[in-house]
């Protein structure tokens, strides 16, 4: 095993024997997973997973597990750079935390944890790169998932989270879970990225509404995704 993928490895075994802040992290992640996962189980909602940034594949693995729980034998899609955070291209971007590289992990150590966790390949697909040339409208519809009924946002950014949202937008349907790892991921001087494109998409949308389901953490919140004629 190269020694860059042994390291990731020792190193999130460690964390998940001694750090506290990484049960902090984990803990409620399982909870929110559990019960959403739990929720597309009785709700009748099919589909596939989709997590838009995957950094440490600890939510990836949640996701596959909580699945299974409940006999969702539903595909997951990766989607991340696997180069860490791209830069900043405008002021809404701008938070102390968020970096240009920073969260890197690549795709070999993405898939060396995943296998150590037991996640078997053939259950997931993974679409390489940054948003901005995965997302794009060009790429042909059989290579990327239509039919979803849970996604996971964790793009930090404004600029990315809103490429996410925009690609999300025609694979919507009511029922399906929408999270926000960074949903309070405030700034001094600027709104959560994810919040604020959040409101971009969905204030006054004249055909989607969300709902709020589970805050998880102290920065996650999630939605049911209701459409609007539904209720009439």
């Amino acid at each position: 095993m190269p020694v860059t993928v042994q390291r990731t490895i020792e190193a999130i075994r460690w964390e998940l024997t001694q750090r506290e802040d990484w049960r902090f992290e984990w803990v409620p992640r399982r909870e929110f997973f559990r019960n959403a996962m739990f929720a597309i189980s009785f709700n009748g909602i099919d589909g596939d997973y989709a997590e838009f940034g995957c950094w440490g594949a600890m939510t990836f693995t949640l996701a596959y597990r909580e699945s299974r729980r409940y006999e969702l034998d539903l595909r997951l899609w990766a989607f991340d750079s696997f180069c860490g955070l791209p830069r900043k291209r405008c002021d809404q971007d701008d938070h102390p935390c968020w970096s240009e590289g920073g969260f890197a992990m690549s795709l070999e150590q993405f898939n060396a944890v995943l296998d150590w966790r037991r996640v078997p390949r053939s259950a997931y697909e993974v679409v390489p790169g940054y948003y901005d040339v995965t997302l794009a409208a060009g790429i042909p519809p059989r290579a990327l998932p239509t039919n979803l009924c849970m996604a996971y946002i964790d793009c930090d950014l404004y600029s990315s989270s809103l490429e996410v949202l925009r690609f999300l937008l025609p694979r919507l349907k009511h029922g399906m879970i929408i999270a926000f790892d960074d949903y309070y991921c405030y700034s001094s001087t600027q709104l959560s990225g994810e919040r604020r494109a959040y409101l971009e998409i969905f204030d006054g949308n004249p055909d989607w509404l969300l709902v709020p389901y589970m805050q998880f953490g102290w920065a996650g919140m999630s939605f049911v995704v209701e459409n609007r004629k539904a209720g009439k």
